[in-house]
């Protein structure tokens, strides 16, 4: 059997029997490298070096974070301010899910957290104001992919760090898009509203409006250091996120006070489990990645697309095609470091830009996150709304169309990734 066949054909059959993704990756890898005779100190070798990084530390603290913004009042404080903002426009609910998802993102980069924690509040409120559960899920799921692409998002950092793009780049060209996908879900969601004549909440007037600004704004500094230090170079990724992290543990244990001293441990310890999985999956992904690339799937794949089309923009469709179906099964951490090699072969035969690839795979991928199997945000969601998944899907497609047309649209208008890094970075572009 071909080595290639054998190796990704290995892993798929044991993700299908539900071992553990990071145990199929090595697995998978270790058969292919007793077939062909290659050292079986391989895997360790390649996974210490997969994981030997700087800038991948600025994962676990960007879990922290979260950990520190749901245990505190500053999730509270953000829905506030949201619900003052937009909550007045008709669909009001709805419409403060979608913009507490947006900032949020800019606080954490997780996707799930954001699906947790402000699912958890917001969803049966939506139920209790006469929203479909189905609706109040899809969209609470949907709305926390934003997560995955405005920074500082998790994704970005890892494929900036494996894949050596900027990481200050990639933050700024998922700025755009991802607001893009926000407005998109919040016009969506008004249509929704008219049709089913969900309400709007009433302005609380703008006394209660500076309030609630006032109350979330040292909040909305976290974006300022991650965004503003990394840009500005001040900052590396890591640096930025351990600022963030040490102006959460001073606004909250400090500052508001809302959560005992003692709990600082046991958020500590949750962060470390939180990171444990994605990093042996990194591990994992250093000897399968190899693999890959030792083997030539990245050629062949190249060569195959070629046979179809050579047109560059044929080439980027049935790459995002091939995204769709590989984030029905995979997380975005773990599609993106097996297939990086693949993603920026095609990349480069169809002469795209890689901070423009990098964003663009970031978007098709975060479409996974909301479609099974995987769908962990669905799942979740789904969960919290008490309504089956069926139905939550169902109800999801819709906006999986508008953020698969916008991931689209920027593939024909690369200024909507790129015109901001190009207007930070350009050195980058000459």
């Amino acid at each position: 059997m071909n080595p290639l066949v054998l190796l990704i054909g290995g892993f798929f059959v044991l993700v299908a029997f539900r071992v553990n993704v990071g145990f199929s990756l090595i697995l998978s890898s270790i058969i292919v490298l007793l077939v062909e005779d290659l050292p079986l100190t391989s895997v360790i070798n390649q996974m210490y070096r997969n994981i030997d990084s700087f800038t991948l530390l600025a994962v676990p603290f960007f879990m922290f974070l979260g950990r520190i913004l749901n245990a505190g009042s500053i999730t509270n404080r953000l829905l506030a301010l949201s619900n003052a903002t937009v909550g007045h426009i008709r669909g009001g609910l709805g419409h403060v899910n979608v913009f507490v998802s947006m900032v949020f993102a800019s606080l954490s980069g997780s996707a799930a957290a954001d699906t947790a924690s402000v699912g958890s509040i917001l969803i049966p409120a939506m139920k209790k104001a006469g929203y479909s559960p189905a609706f109040a899920a899809a969209l609470t799921a949907a709305s926390s992919t934003l997560g995955v692409i405005i920074p500082p998002s998790i994704i970005l950092i890892v494929y900036g760090a494996f894949g050596n793009v900027s990481i200050g780049a990639l933050f700024l060209g998922g700025v755009v898009p991802g607001v893009t996908i926000a407005l998109a879900m919040m016009g969506y969601t008004y249509l929704m509203a008219l049709r089913n004549d969900y309400p709007a909440i009433p302005f609380p007037g703008l006394k209660a409006l500076g309030r609630a600004t006032t109350r979330g704004m040292a909040a909305m500094l976290i974006p300022v250091f991650v965004l503003g230090g990394v840009i500005t170079g001040f900052f590396t990724p890591t640096e930025a996120a351990i600022s963030a992290v040490l102006w959460a543990l001073i606004l909250t244990f400090i500052f508001y006070r809302d959560v005992p001293l003692r709990t600082l441990p046991a958020l500590l310890a949750a962060a470390c489990i939180d990171f444990s999985v994605p990093l042996f999956t990194v591990a994992g992904a250093g000897i399968f990645g190899w693999l890959i690339a030792y083997l030539g799937a990245a050629e062949i794949v190249v060569d195959f697309i070629r046979s179809v089309t050579t047109h560059p923009t044929g080439m980027m469709l049935l790459l995002i095609g091939f995204l769709l179906l590989v984030g029905t099964v995979l997380n975005p951490i773990s599609a993106v470091l097996i297939f990086l090699p693949i993603i920026q072969g095609i990349g480069t035969e169809a002469q795209v830009d890689p901070v423009h690839l990098g964003v663009l795979t970031t978007i098709v991928l975060s479409v996974g996150l909301i479609t099974p199997p995987y769908g962990i945000c669905l799942l979740i969601a789904a969960q919290i709304a008490q309504v089956s998944l069926g139905r939550a899907m169902l109800a999801v497609l819709p906006i999986v169309g508008l953020t698969v047309a916008i991931a689209i649209l920027s593939l024909f208008v690369p200024d909507l990734i790129l015109a901001w890094p190009k207007f930070a970075f350009p050195n980058l572009f000459n």
